[in-house]
């Protein structure tokens, strides 16, 4: 039996250890983010999240206690609802919209094959893959685009999604959005079409490039959401997907539903999603830095794919792209390396400016040390 006096003594021991650790940022510096002195700009996060608001709302959720969402949940439910004029039988919450995303391809993947374009963010159809579901794609437009004919062509009667990210990710390319809503109405008759829209809030005008609206004209249409980007919750992980009430219980029927996200997290993306003077601000500095790497790769004369994320897709020319994140992270700058066969293309995400101004500045003796190293490109 454990007697009050353990518990005491428990608590005392606590109690002594917390007094010997000085709880500065400097005592979690790689715990919860990059070490000090490191610039992270390799997984597109926004690092000047979450909002005041949200991080008042994690704390007096965990203050409560380390409880198992419940109302929580409807209360988020009912905002989308709100926003996106749906029911809630079309909503699918999710870790991220990676977690749904993920049951979707699995889904998908049991009825035909998955087609996408040559490059977009395909990590949440790998596990379809390797429970032997099947990734198809097609050629890109010479400027890195999404070809949305080619992919219109390749709808065999044995497809049953299309994915297509909006902005693209790595490229950051956004398509046209008459031109993506039509091939979506069209599309959408032969299968399900899937757009993710992780970095719509980013975008000049949300609103107009979102797909969402379809979904309430009966279309089979997906729309993945995340509270990642804009709204700077990576590591909270909530998202959410918007389909057909059919599509939705084919996805439920692969995921563990709420147990899959934290009171924390709902309660920080609670509090985000009317925060527009947050999303204003993180709009605004994410374009800053943004605008800054696309200038100092400009003034070196390389070729910059047009982006409207939070992040920046460079053509070092001759350069390798791995051997160049290899220099980048000697000079304790963090990027992206190689994408598939694209050995001279670098991803590089829009963080802090101070951040940023490292990598600017760090850019040209990197770009001449991989230079020098004599790399194979292909």
């Amino acid at each position: 039996m454990l007697s009050r006096r353990f518990f005491l003594g428990a608590g005392l021991a606590a109690g002594a250890a917390t007094a010997a650790v000085s709880y500065s940022p400097r005592s979690f510096a790689g715990l919860y983010g990059p070490d000090l002195g490191v610039a992270k700009l390799n997984a597109n996060e926004n690092p000047y999240g979450p909002s005041p608001k949200a991080l008042k709302a994690m704390a007096e959720a965990s203050a409560r206690g380390a409880y198992y969402v419940d109302e929580s949940i409807d209360r988020l439910i009912a905002m989308l609802t709100e926003r996106y004029s749906l029911g809630s039988e079309y909503i699918t919450l999710s870790a991220g919209s990676s977690g749904a995303l993920a049951d979707l391809a699995r889904a998908k993947a049991t009825q035909g094959k998955i087609l996408g374009p040559d490059l977009f963010w395909d990590t949440t159809t790998r596990l379809a893959l390797r429970q032997g579901g099947e990734l198809v794609r097609t050629p890109k437009t010479p400027d890195l685009g999404v070809d949305l004919d080619a992919l219109y062509e390749a709808i065999t009667p044995d497809v049953a999604l299309v994915q297509i990210c909006n902005p693209n990710n790595p490229t950051g390319m956004l398509l046209d959005a008459e031109e993506l809503k039509a091939f979506c109405v069209k599309a959408s008759k032969k299968c399900t079409v899937l757009i993710d829209e992780a970095y719509n809030e980013i975008t000049d005008d949300p609103q107009a490039n979102t797909v969402a609206g379809l979904i309430d004209e009966g279309y089979d249409v997906v729309v993945a959401r995340t509270f990642s980007k804009v709204y700077g919750l990576a590591g909270m992980r909530v998202g959410y997907l918007l389909a057909q009430p059919e599509t939705t219980e084919q996805i439920q029927r692969y995921s563990l539903g709420n147990y899959m996200l934290n009171q924390a997290g709902v309660a920080a993306a609670i509090a985000s999603f009317d925060d527009w003077e947050f999303v204003a601000y993180s709009r605004e500095k994410i374009h800053e830095s943004r605008r800054m790497i696309m200038d100092a790769a400009n003034s070196l004369e390389l070729t910059v794919a047009p982006s409207e994320t939070s992040f920046v897709f460079v053509d070092l020319g001759d350069v390798n792209a791995e051997a160049f994140r290899e220099e980048m992270e000697r000079r304790q700058v963090l990027i992206r390396g190689i994408y598939q066969d694209y050995t001279t293309w670098s991803r590089v995400s829009a963080g802090r400016i101070e951040d940023v101004q490292r990598y600017v500045a760090a850019l040209p003796e990197a770009l001449e040390a991989a230079r020098k190293r004599g790399i194979t490109i292909g």
